[in-house]
């Protein structure tokens, strides 16, 4: 595993400088480590989460898949060992315990019964039925072999300690029998043997690495600290599981993976987490599939190194949700991972009162379906954001993109901020919890850029994809530079006149691609003249919300036809349909017809507008009219 993340950590430094290279225009990057530290040190890291970010922050592999393949999640003695204790129960050959409200009985060897506390000493399979109050099983064996639990029907609870604690074993499986109802509550406080001891710490506690699986339920109540935990590897193959907890649902020290099964979370902490930070191979979250609700004050799904999704159903609330404000030191994030989050397929409802998705390191999209109502940014990462596909929808943000380098190759985004819709930048945690749209305005309003050498480190890179953005602030706002090669982008930007649908600071080129940015004209901007594609920036009289603009050729045909979203003033077109040399006319109002994505109509025919004036596309960048201050 250690080489694994070693290598790709080489081949993602050697692809991103590969992919610079071939960038294909006349601006330059510079890509170095102190570059991407800077950008992981901006954000409200601890001191250690910046050490294991920054050694690591580079490893982005393409998909969660790719990591996965790599990695031995599930041994092969935990496979087998489930399969035997299917075969145990059906040929009664497992060790029975049977519990009778005060009293356990079992009728076989390796299991050891004091009072109301049953010490299983071996390997092997045992099935539990029955009631236990204020009691406990233990398991403690230094057998090198699986230890498995059928629960059978159970309800055990406890007043001082753990219901279920396993104190040594070299694995532990807990299989939930098809058809039945099992439960597990803790104490609200523990007795500890000393002062100096503090485990078990959840309601089921394990040392060794532990598997649930099955077909049954199981409801988990946490009183004390966590409902289910384990300082090695918790892995979830099946069964309903419902935990409550007033610390952390699910954890699995290193390494939390979640093959299947339906799981309800409420939790006072986080809803599942991985957290070993000693070890920069564990600390992750793996999820396969099943269907994961999560309802947690603190983050949803929170790794110390990597989130990595190849599927699954999930809907998830961290932090009481987008309305909510939540300490500035305190994390309510949807899914964090703090080195990589990687998805790469699934469902996705989201409500954070933090980000919705958020890394300090890096983070990929792949594919799936996104709502992320979020106070915060909808997708954040510190270094690098890739959009490969997907569905998104961001209702609800501050910020709806936010990282120093963002791709977007493929995929449907359609966002909404309070702020800027698409940030490259430096990010600060929490920045949603300030007031107000407009932080940014760095761009020099009204210009047609000039072409420079851009050696900085903040990227937009757009090659594929619908994207329609609805901000207060900047539209599309870069701290540094954009790339456009292809896709379609849609802004409707800002009415105020302190911010621009176009923010960039450096350079703008686009050689491909349909972009529609319109807005206020006060600090609006058009690519730079290095692009290869054509493009006019329309300074006109105010306009109002729903006002169709077109804009036709010299034969009548229209090369754009769209109404905005909100009043505007500026308009910002290019698309391979404006060629230089020629004439266009402008109209304002009057019907379409046709295909309407985002306010923009193809396939379909423009009637009934006025006209407004005419500009010939003498240049690569066309301006018309003055700037509104």
């Amino acid at each position: 595993m250690i080489q694994k993340r070693f290598y790709i950590y080489l081949m993602s430094v050697l692809m991103l400088l590969a992919l610079v290279a071939c960038s294909g225009t006349a601006t330059t990057v510079e890509v170095t480590s102190e570059s991407i530290s800077t950008a992981v040190e901006s954000s409200s890291a601890t001191a250690a989460e910046v050490v294991v970010v920054s050694e690591a922050v580079a490893t982005a592999p393409a998909s969660a898949a790719e990591v996965l393949a790599e990695t031995d999640t599930t041994p092969e003695t935990v496979t087998v060992a489930v399969a035997d204790a299917a075969a145990a129960v059906a040929d009664n050959s497992a060790v029975a315990i049977t519990l009778s409200g005060d009293a356990i009985a079992a009728d076989g060897a390796g299991v050891t019964v004091d009072g109301k506390v049953a010490t299983i000493t071996a390997a092997g399979t045992y099935t539990i039925t029955g009631a236990l109050s204020d009691g406990q099983i233990v398991v403690d064996t230094e057998d090198e072999a699986v230890v498995t639990l059928v629960l059978n029907g159970v309800d055990i609870s406890n007043s001082t300690t753990a219901p279920i604690a396993i104190l040594n074993a070299e694995d532990a499986v807990i299989v939930l029998a098809d058809g039945t109802a099992n439960n597990v509550t803790d104490a609200t406080s523990y007795v500890f043997p000393s002062a100096e001891e503090d485990e078990p710490n959840a309601a089921i506690f394990s040392n060794a690495g532990l598997t649930v699986s099955g077909n049954g339920s199981l409801t988990v109540t946490g009183n004390y600290n966590d409902a289910i935990s384990s300082d090695d590897a918790l892995t979830i193959t099946g069964g309903a599981i419902t935990v409550n907890a007033v610390d952390d649902g699910l954890r699995g020290k290193d390494t939390l993976l979640i093959q299947g099964g339906t799981i309800n979370v409420a939790a006072g902490g986080d809803g599942l987490k991985s957290d070993n930070e000693d070890d920069a191979t564990l600390g992750y979250v793996a999820i396969e599939g099943g269907v994961i609700n999560v309802a947690a004050q603190g983050d949803a799904i929170a790794a110390q190194t990597d989130v990595l999704i190849t599927g699954g159903e999930f809907n998830l609330s961290a932090g009481g949700g987008s309305g909510a404000q939540i300490a500035t030191d305190a994390s309510a994030k949807g899914i964090k991972g703090l080195v990589n989050v990687l998805i790469d397929n699934g469902t996705f409802v989201i409500d954070s009162a933090d980000d919705a998705i958020h890394s300090n390191g890096n983070v990929t999209i792949n594919g799936g379906t996104f709502t992320l109502n979020t106070g915060d940014d909808g997708m954040h990462a510190d270094a690098t954001l890739t959009i490969n596909g997907g569905s998104i929808t961001i209702p609800t943000s501050y910020e709806g993109l936010e990282s120093a380098v963002i791709t977007i190759n493929a995929g449907d985004i359609n966002l909404t901020s309070s702020d800027d819709g698409i940030n490259v930048a430096g990010g600060v945690d929490g920045s949603g919890q300030m007031a107000g749209p407009g932080r940014g305005g760095r761009g020099q309003g009204g210009q047609t850029g000039e072409a420079v050498t851009y050696t900085g480190s903040y990227y937009l890179y757009i090659n594929g994809g619908t994207i329609l953005v609805n901000a207060q602030g900047d539209g599309l706002d870069a701290n540094g530079a954009i790339e456009m090669t292809g896709g379609v982008v849609v802004v409707n930007g800002p009415t105020e006149q302190m911010n621009g649908a176009l923010d960039y600071d450096a350079t703008f080129n686009i050689t491909g691609g349909t972009l529609i940015a319109v807005g206020s004209s006060g600090m609006a901007q058009a690519p730079t003249t290095s692009s290869t594609q054509a493009s006019v920036l329309l300074n006109i009289s105010g306009q109002s919300a729903g006002t169709l603009v077109n804009i036709q050729n010299a034969a009548g045909e229209s090369v754009l036809t769209f109404a905005p979203a909100k009043a505007y003033s500026s308009i910002l077109f290019s698309s391979p349909d404006l060629a230089q040399g020629t004439e266009y006319t402008l109209y304002v109002g009057g019907s379409a017809t046709g295909t309407e994505v985002g306010g923009l109509y193809t396939d379909g025919t423009y009637s009934g507008g006025s006209e407004y004036g005419s500009f010939t596309q003498s240049s690569m960048v066309t301006m018309l009219g003055g700037q509104s201050r």
